[in-house]
């Protein structure tokens, strides 16, 4: 396939000629943009293409954004030739997920019940069944399996060049041999900008560039502080000698308890690996020069996890090996992609960071990234796998070595709730992180930050065996449950993304952002969500009016990055100062009816309703400390959340702790809090809600203001005369005995409608409690949800469930204003 020059400009520049960046050319031409410069700097697959091993499965995810992106790229490859005239060597030969223990059965039971909603033709079978479709394995300790017919192998490299066709026949530019140095930038408001490519043949003026350069990404983008923290790792397979009788067409059989994959390869047998114990591979810089290169392998590391793997297939220690292969892929701390625009520089785009999984994604995702540079919007959820999730710490080389070896070793690890990384983990701490360990806290991993999932007790050792099922601890979750409702509770939420804008235009751009009204009365805070264009929910937050020209804006950790560049898009020439003051805050939440009475012991303010009412928030002396206090609750209750400097945060607790026995005060960790805000329906970013839901569908229409002009408005104001037929409601299930995790389909009727977001357990509910998702034909009424009858399948279980567009506990909110 010849080269062609390289143009002086282009609207889009690709930069990387893996399988990614040439599905993002390609379907860029196909939504109409073909002024496309893809650039690379070997030959077309040089880099990891190349030697993937062409798996094309669908099943085992319980993200609608995957699924649908596995499934869309199945459906491409088998259509491709037909446009193209290059076949991508896609053979729907089937898959079959082997289970050996009754934690993964349990697991893939749930993800078969989701993924058959959203299209996936998944089929639970037994050894004799397994072995009828796969004869060579060994069934011994096997207890099911899940075959999924459509899914099968694919040719990286035929893929790629048909791709590459169907581009080019639209007008894209396809340049090798050519690499790239900087990214062009000039200012453009408080981010910048970028305006081209330096190449070494020449420079190349551009509005957009995206990275795809596989394991270089992370190179590529640090040269302007765009953090994309994936690294290379070891990966290996082998190809047997020829095997007689094996079919070419048999299926793919995966046994992630053995560490490996197994298919027909020319006649012999492939057999993959991923192996508990990885190694990365060039922790400072990949080689710029590394072109269709292979590893030497590391056969005592290997070898004892390879001898498992070929164990399930016995035959293939009675044959001789073809190929022993070792080549680097490259993986991100939490195992998701890395993709969409970078924080902190306009018109830098991200496709890189696929775990492994870049062939079986390319074709969705290359769809998604052309819509979202084409459009300025992502049209499915991208919360998990934004690239504006990660922070600066995640590029350190200790960080990308332990965090590696990890998640690559975990590849084929049950996914087991309760079973949590460990590496990279204390890079940032709660100001009061000896206060919360001490009082025997369960740490976890929030974002970077260790915080108190559930408390054991004062000077007590937590505990904790993953499980799906009851475990002992569900006591003390319990124990701070009840006592948030009950009396009072203290929540650390120092990890919560906390910014401090400033200035002359401050007011005016929070207003235009923001679509409820939150420069009106200082001492006020305002729950508000910022929206695109188009309505998608961007950000839901409070802005906290603390004076004229100041204000502070709290998000969700999880949502750090994504919010902090999305207002800095919007303030233009504006004079407006943001700062990330996250560090140097610490949160304390005082939560519970007898919230007021504590805090009343320990300042001179008056707390009255009638002097603080709800939604207030003003500088107190708390215990002798300044403390912006702030009339808000995210559990349903009377409360309060305390700002204070990360210095003095450690003596506020103290005094809390020491005054608070008489109001029955305990410690409560992110489990209650969890349990509460789901009990109350309270939506959480990223989670419940996401960038493809509006206002109107989440339930969140009482939290705009249309009285004022904001980003999004018109939209808003268009789905109140033409509502969609989607909606958040909450699920309550009728047994007190099963638990949801998430991910569960909702039934009415006996017809799935929806799933459940995220869930939890209501100890005052009395029953497992979730926000979900359903859809109607029409709007979803409460007539329409009170005219069916809801089950919620809980791995492979129907169960009688209650469904309500308002609040199950509370509804009027009486507790939060009295």
């Amino acid at each position: 396939m010849s080269s062609s020059a390289l143009p002086d400009r282009a609207r889009v520049v690709i930069l990387g000629g893996g399988v990614i960046g040439a599905s993002i050319a390609y379907h860029l031409a196909h939504a109409g943009v073909t002024d496309v410069v893809l650039v690379e700097r070997d030959r077309l697959t040089s880099g990891t293409t190349w030697h993937a091993a062409g798996l094309m499965t669908c099943f085992g995810t319980t993200s609608e954004t995957l699924t649908g992106i596995r499934l869309y790229s199945r459906d491409l490859f088998a259509r491709l030739e037909a446009e193209t005239g290059l076949s991508t060597g896609f053979r729907p030969v089937g898959v079959i997920e082997a289970v050996g223990d009754r934690d993964r059965l349990e697991e893939y039971r749930r993800v078969a019940t989701y993924q058959r909603r959203l299209g996936l033709e998944v089929h639970e079978i037994g050894p004799a069944e397994m072995k009828d479709l796969f004869p060579l394995a060994d069934m011994d300790g096997l207890v099911a399996g899940f075959h999924v017919p459509g899914d099968g192998r694919v040719n990286p490299v035929d893929l790629t060049m048909s791709l590459v066709r169907g581009a080019r026949a639209l007008g894209v530019t396809v340049v090798e041999g050519v690499s790239a140095g900087d990214v062009t930038t000039r200012t453009d408001g408080a981010l910048p900008r970028v305006t081209g490519v330096r190449t070494s043949a020449g420079d190349i003026e551009c509005e957009t560039v995206v990275n795809c350069t596989g394991m270089w990404a992370r190179q590529l983008g640090e040269q302007h502080g765009v953090v994309i923290p994936n690294q290379a790792a070891e990966h290996y397979y082998l190809i047997t000698d020829t095997i007689p009788g094996l079919d070419p067409d048999g299926p793919i059989f995966e046994d992630p308890a053995r560490y490996g994959y197994y298919r027909e390869e020319g006649g012999g047998m492939m057999v993959g690996l991923f192996e508990p114990v990885a190694a990365p591979w060039h922790l400072d810089r990949i080689p710029e020069d590394f072109s269709f290169g292979t590893l030497p392998p590391d056969w005592d590391r290997v070898s004892p996890a390879l001898e498992t793997a070929m164990s399930r297939v016995p035959v293939t220690f009675d044959v001789g090996v073809r190929t022993f292969f070792c080549g680097p892929e490259s993986f991100t701390p939490d195992r998701l992609p890395a993709v969409g625009e970078a924080p902190g520089l306009q018109g830098y785009f991200v496709a890189a960071g696929l775990n492994s999984v870049g062939i079986l994604s390319s074709g969705g995702l290359g769809r998604v990234m052309a819509h979202w540079i084409t459009t300025g919007r992502p049209d499915v959820d991208v919360t998990a796998i934004d690239v504006a999730r990660f922070k600066p710490h995640q590029l350190h080389r200790d960080y990308r070595r332990d965090r590696v070896m990890e998640v690559l070793g975990r590849t084929y690890a049950a996914h087991t709730p309760g079973v949590e990384l460990t590496t990279g983990r204390g890079t940032f701490v709660s100001p009061v992180h000896d206060e919360m360990v001490a009082a025997g806290a369960r740490l976890k991993d929030v974002s970077g930050w260790e915080s108190a999932d559930w408390y054991a007790g004062d000077g007590q050792v937590p505990r904790l065996t993953p499980s799906w099922s009851r475990q002992p601890w569900f006591d003390c979750w319990e124990a701070e449950h009840r006592a948030v409702r009950e009396a009072v509770g203290l929540i650390d939420m120092s990890f919560m993304a906390t910014f401090a804008v400033t200035g002359a235009d401050a007011g005016a751009v929070l207003e235009r952002v923001s679509a409820g009204h939150v420069d009106g009365d200082v001492d006020r805070i305002t729950y508000t969500q910022w929206l695109g264009p188009d309505g998608g929910i961007e950000a839901d937050l409070t802005v906290t009016k603390r004076d004229e020209n100041d204000f502070l804006v709290v998000a969700s950790d999880t949502a750090h990055g994504h919010t902090l560049a999305w207002l800095r898009r919007q303030v233009g020439d504006a004079d407006v100062a943001i700062d990330d003051v996250t560090e140097a805050t610490g949160q304390l939440n005082v939560q519970g009816p007898r919230s007021r009475e504590l805090l009343a012991e320990l300042t001179d303010s008056d707390l009255s309703n009638e002097a603080f009412p709800f939604r207030t928030a003003r500088r107190v002396t708390l215990a002798g400390v300044d403390v912006l206090l702030v009339r808000i609750t995210y559990v349903g209750e009377l409360g309060y959340e305390l700002y204070v400097a990360r210095e003095d945060a450690g003596a506020v607790w103290l005094a809390l702790r020491e005054r608070g026995t008489a109001y029955g005060l305990v410690p409560v960790g992110l489990r209650a809090l969890g349990s509460l805000r789901l009990e109350k329906a309270y939506r959480d970013f990223g989670h419940d809600i996401d960038n493809t839901d509006t206002v109107g569908s989440a339930g969140l229409g009482f939290a705009v203001d249309p009285g004022h002009d904001f980003i999004g408005r018109d939209a808003v104001l268009a789905e109140r005369v033409a509502p969609r037929h989607d909606r958040l409601v909450q699920v309550l299930l009728s047994d007190p005995g099963p638990l949801l995790f998430g991910a569960e389909v909702v039934l009415r009727d006996g017809v799935p409608v929806g799933d459940v977001r995220s869930a939890s357990y209501g100890w005052t509910l009395g029953a497992a409690v979730g926000i979900a998702s359903v859809a109607a034909d029409g709007p979803v009424t409460p007539a329409w949800l009170d005219e069916g009858t809801w089950t919620v399948d809980v791995a492979g279980v129907r169960v009688p469930a209650r469904v309500s567009l308002r609040p199950l506990y509370d509804p009027t909110s009486a507790r939060v204003r009295t």
